[in-house]
């Protein structure tokens, strides 16, 4: 049985940091630096994943999803 894998067509979120991690706790800050964000309006291309949605769920509140392709 030949196993799926992920060609041309995976799927990549750009995520933009709209907010400071000052006097957030560091989990949140570690969280921002694992997805290649560490200061505001620097935007990231990251592979659209289950872990990378996670961590966008964990710090919505300083990041926004500005295309899905």
């Amino acid at each position: 049985m030949a196993k799926k894998t992920e060609g041309a067509a995976a799927k990549t979120l750009i995520v933009e940091q709209t907010a400071s991690p000052i006097r957030r706790p560091a989990e949140q800050r570690a969280t921002l630096i694992g997805l290649g964000l560490n200061r505001i309006r620097r935007r990231s291309t990251l592979q659209d994943t289950p872990a990378v949605r996670g961590m966008i769920a964990k710090v919505a509140h300083l990041v926004r999803v500005v295309d899905e392709t």
